[in-house]
């Protein structure tokens, strides 16, 4: 094979390549707008696509066209059994990511051959995309598995762990979907024996249990996942402690920090404070304009948290959100089953609604 025939195998690479990518990143770019309709994840998308034609530009483009040569091509007469056949349109982004994946490696290393200065770029959007599949992967799945929880409950260890006990199963009966166990006061091994009670309440409801700021007391009590705020462990180091399959939640204070959340690889968010609260004092209130603008750009979970009653709830409902995390207004109710059930029935309304509007 001479030195021509070489270069000109390369661009045929390169070109198809580069059709490969471009053709799958728009493909998972139509599923996050127009299944997920996130705003954020079709941003970062829209972005490498622009990105990835600019650094390809500077390949020899006549040079590129002229190798292509697709009735030539033996891969056009090769099928996979299974190629033509897909679940959903999750399995479609999914295999379209992993194709995104292969052909900019591709890209990448056969551009060394053609032009060097371009695969270091190439090498940075190839990890970029790895990180925006993984966010796509923790929404698709947090949104099976949180699509029905609504109302998170945070409590702390009450006065006594006979109080405590007591609260707890209250709130289990009364259906709330998620409980997260906060306390600063408290030793760790008081901690990890309310953990170990709410556990064994919780374990065969429906009330998903998780710790705060505390991934190791979690994973010790059994705990369906834990729940990390801006300065505690990053979601990086908390899965390396808690593992794949439990939850991981983050608090965000900003649209910034929601949109980061999402890209660290998240279950869900926290988003707030949106009221002045009762159990927390805050110097700044993102508000209900914060939750507006994670409602318009991301659809990983999000709860509304900070003072929220049923009173203020239409505000946040409102702002598009259908998830809430409150504390006091349920703790502090004369019948909390009573309040329980009043959020969640304007909460599950509210569900319907964003979901059957266009």
């Amino acid at each position: 094979m001479t030195t021509n025939s070489i270069a000109n195998s390369a661009l045929r690479i390169i070109d198809a390549n580069t059709n490969r990518s471009l053709e799958g990143l728009r493909v998972v770019e139509d599923f996050v707008r127009f299944c997920l309709n996130d705003k954020h994840l079709a941003t970062q998308y829209k972005e490498i696509r622009h990105s990835l034609v600019a650094v390809l530009a500077q390949l020899p483009q006549q040079d590129l066209a002229a190798a292509r040569h697709t009735p030539g091509d033996v891969g056009t007469q090769i099928e996979a059994s299974d190629e033509y056949t897909r679940e959903s349109a999750s399995s479609v982004a999914i295999a379209s990511q992993k194709r995104v994946e292969q052909a900019l490696r591709c890209i990448e290393e056969y551009s060394k051959t053609i032009e060097p200065n371009i695969a270091p770029t190439v090498e940075q959007l190839r990890y970029r995309v790895y990180t925006i599949g993984k966010a796509i992967a923790m929404t698709v799945a947090s949104l099976g598995r949180l699509e029905n929880k609504c109302l998170y409950m945070l409590i702390d260890g009450g006065r006594s762990p006979e109080a405590f006990e007591r609260l707890a199963r209250q709130l289990t009966v009364a259906g709330v979907d998620l409980v997260q166990l906060r306390d600063k006061r408290l030793p760790d091994r008081e901690l990890v024996a309310r953990g170990h009670m709410l556990r064994a309440i919780t374990r065969d409801s429906d009330t998903l249990f998780l710790v705060n700021d505390r991934p190791d007391i979690a994973v010790i009590v059994g705990a369906d996942g834990a729940h990390v705020g801006q300065d505690e462990l990053s979601v990086n180091d908390s899965r390396a402690i808690l593992g794949p399959d439990r939850l991981i939640g983050v608090s965000t204070h900003s649209i910034e920090q929601a949109r980061q959340a999402v890209l660290d690889g998240a279950d869900y968010i926290g988003c707030g404070p949106t009221f002045p609260s009762r159990t927390k004092a805050f110097e700044q209130f993102p508000g209900v304009a914060f939750l507006q603008a994670v409602a318009d750009e991301i659809s990983l979970p999000a709860f509304a948290i900070g003072g929220i009653s049923l009173d203020k709830l239409p505000q946040v409902i409102d702002s598009g959100f259908h998830r809430i995390a409150v504390s006091s207004y349920v703790t502090g109710a004369t019948e909390p089953r009573a309040a329980v059930d009043e959020l969640k029935t304007a909460l599950q309304s509210a569900a319907l609604t964003i979901s059957a509007t266009p």
